[in-house]
């Protein structure tokens, strides 16, 4: 069986999917839309970290969200790897929600806008603590996905990967545990799990984007959950400017430059609008 992952981190996604959990909007101030727009004309190499903020507009609200989805699921019973190796039906029935609102979300005019920096040539990449794969179904091809996605999952026995929609569509229906059509070995998804290594490479791939970029774009994330926090700072150590958009209170408004509030899908594409 190949190695997927390292051991040196920890925690899982920041994305919870409870389709109906609301987040207040909040008004971008214009003087610092417009600090911030300067910032990203003078840049040549911008990067982004986005977390489960950005998809919030797709209906994908974050996990620790009041009414969430670890309200309804205990983490250290249906989240923890330790518990999937136990027992897999207890994520997988935690699973079945997850399907039900990512088999419908698409992505917001946040994912179209990085989409179409990148295809501009101004956009290192994206870096995403998220599982949703709507990055790449808005069109972005660097996606650097820290956490797994929902998206594939493998064979716990012979390592046969499945990628798209069949595996979730199988669990949504109401197959729990999925198990692979090769060995009939279980399947798990490679979203990462509480107390789970994550993938090597990926992290590796981001360092070097925090090294060479001029502009990291924060989009989304409290920056609660390492190692994904530590990266604005080694991109502003790299000599970096930080442009930070929220919705509420992160834990590292110092790493900024500017700070923008506001839906990810409102203030996103107006960063690159020059007509605003």
């Amino acid at each position: 069986m190949q190695n997927r992952c390292f051991s040196l981190c920890r925690l899982v996604t920041e994305n919870n999917f409870y389709p109906d959990a609301q987040q207040p909007d909040a008004m971008c101030d214009e003087n610092a839309l417009e600090q911030a727009k300067k910032l990203v004309a003078a840049a040549k190499k911008i990067s982004a970290l986005t977390g489960a903020g950005i998809s919030v507009d797709s209906g994908i609200p974050d996990f620790r969200s009041e009414g969430g989805i670890w309200e309804r699921f205990d983490p250290h019973e249906y989240g923890t790897y330790d518990s999937f190796l136990n027992d897999p039906s207890k994520f997988w029935t935690m699973g079945r929600e997850l399907a039900k609102v990512m088999l419908k979300a698409k992505p917001n005019p946040a994912h179209i806008a990085l989409a179409e920096l990148e295809q501009s040539g101004k956009l290192l990449g994206v870096i995403t603590q998220n599982i949703d794969n709507l990055h790449q179904v808005a069109g972005s091809t660097n996606v650097i996905e820290l956490h797994g996605s929902y998206l594939r999952a493998y064979c716990m026995e012979c390592n046969k990967d499945y990628v798209g929609e069949e595996v979730h569509q199988r669990v949504a229906d109401g197959e729990i545990p999925p198990r692979c059509e090769k060995c009939g070995g279980v399947l798990k998804s490679e979203a990462v799990l509480f107390g789970e290594p994550m993938p090597e490479d990926p992290m590796a791939r981001a360092v070097d984007i925090c090294k060479d970029t001029d502009l990291m774009l924060i989009i989304g994330t409290s920056l609660s959950v390492y190692p994904a926090a530590f990266l604005p700072q080694l991109a502003k150590n790299s000599g970096a400017k930080v442009i930070l958009i929220k919705l509420e209170g992160s834990n590292r408004d110092d790493v900024a430059d500017v700070i923008l509030m506001g839906k990810a899908s409102n203030v996103v594409p107006r960063l690159f609008d020059s007509s605003v």
